[in-house]
């Protein structure tokens, strides 16, 4: 095997083990515990802003630079990535409470979350919570689909 082939192979069968060894953690980590759940969300959110601007950013101003100046296309990529982080802070401001719960700040939210009832409206919500989850499963499905 030549050695970039090779290179290639172990990097991704080392990609497919890190999602295998995640969602292990995920299933075997028992009693959800709110600063691992923390933890876990700080650390992939970090990766995602670390992709976004080592990976996603160059290449979108790579190919804002076939059009505009190279000037003008560094500075409509990182604005449009700003502007993106803008437009998501205010949905999450301008949407509900009581459509989005944002955060559960302590134990006792967790307990008081975990401690009520299924009354028939919990239940009709926990299938739509369900269905809502499929979705987005199959919505990131299609989504990596072209990645391979």
């Amino acid at each position: 095997m030549q050695q970039p082939v090779l290179i290639a192979f172990l990097l991704t069968l080392f990609a497919g083990l890190s999602t295998g060894v995640g969602s292990g953690i995920a299933f075997f980590a028992g009693e959800s515990k709110v600063g691992f759940l923390s933890f876990g969300l700080g650390f992939s959110a970090g990766v995602m802003v670390y992709i976004s601007f080592v990976e996603i950013l160059p290449k979108s101003i790579d190919s804002i630079a076939g059009v505009y100046d190279p000037k003008l296309a560094t500075w409509i990529g990182v604005g449009g990535l700003f502007l993106g982080m803008v437009i998501t802070a205010l949905i999450d401001k301008l949407v509900p409470e009581h459509e989005n719960p944002h955060e559960v700040r302590s134990h006792e939210d967790l307990d008081r979350l975990k401690s009520k009832s299924a009354s028939s409206e919990e239940v009709r919500s926990s299938s739509s919570l369900m269905r809502t989850g499929v979705l987005t499963a199959l919505a990131i499905g299609i989504h990596n689909f072209p990645e391979g």
